[in-house]
């Protein structure tokens, strides 16, 4: 028999979607670097100064809403640009131009690479339903109903709270929590009844700020103390670390 390793009064388990759940983490990384690259390539000549796949990453973009992204990092380089629309072909140099050309990129990418789940998180998905727990996923993503279907894993969840969701319910992005909090009323659950499951600081925050009753670091990168630093109740390598084989 599989047990959990999370608390008992724990009812629903509410997981990000990139780096905790699939494995395009990475390609998200590989998509905002090219395409800041080639932006900063373009303002500032071959001098330019690139954009970190790892610590510009985790710092300005990851676990944000695609354009939140563009406007953090682009703040951190004191550059401004015009909003612009959100229609903007993505080689006009506005927020919304840089964000939809990075969009593009990925959805490139996983055309041509596919999607690949995590095995462990998995497993601890199908162990959460089998213990009657409720699931759902929550990411800023716009993709992320068809990264769900390219991995092989949209019917493993109850409901899914995206950036495509976000948008038309008004909800803000993480680190602000109400994406997990609509998750959570989705389920029924209250938040202290609902676990969170994150790879990003901002996802940290969000847990942390919503009074979740258990949030769940995931060290992908070598960030665990920054994890923690950030709210995360417990910090693993894996998802399947969180299970426990009885007999």
């Amino acid at each position: 028999m599989t047990r959990l390793r999370i608390p008992d009064e724990i009812r629903a388990c509410l997981f990000d979607l990139d780096g905790v759940l699939t494995k395009t983490a990475v390609v998200h990384a590989a998509a905002w670097k090219q395409m800041f690259d080639d932006f900063l390539r373009r303002r500032d000549g071959e001098r330019f100064r690139p954009f970190d796949a790892v610590d510009d990453y985790d710092a300005y973009v990851d676990g944000r809403p695609r354009f939140d992204g563009v406007r953090t990092f682009l703040a951190a380089r004191g550059i401004v640009l015009p909003e612009g629309e959100p229609g903007d072909p993505p080689e006009r140099d506005t927020v919304h131009g840089l964000g939809n050309r990075k969009n593009l990129l990925v959805l490139e990418k996983i055309r041509k690479d596919g999607v690949q789940a995590y095995p462990g998180s998995v497993r601890l998905v199908v162990a959460a339903r089998g213990a009657g727990l409720a699931t759902a996923v929550v990411s800023s993503s716009a993709n992320c109903q068809a990264v769900l279907a390219a991995a092989g894993i949209e019917r493993l969840f109850n409901t899914r709270i995206d950036g495509v969701i976000a948008a038309e319910r008004g909800l803000a992005g993480k680190p602000h929590p109400d994406t997990f909090l609509a998750a959570a009323r989705d389920l029924g659950v209250p938040p202290a009844g609902a676990a969170v499951f994150e790879d990003a600081s901002a996802g940290m925050e969000a847990g942390r700020a919503g009074g979740f009753g258990y949030v769940v670091g995931v060290d992908r990168a070598d960030q665990a103390d920054a994890l923690r630093v950030h709210g995360a109740d417990v910090v693993v390598r894996d998802l399947a670390d969180l299970l426990r084989e009885e007999w």
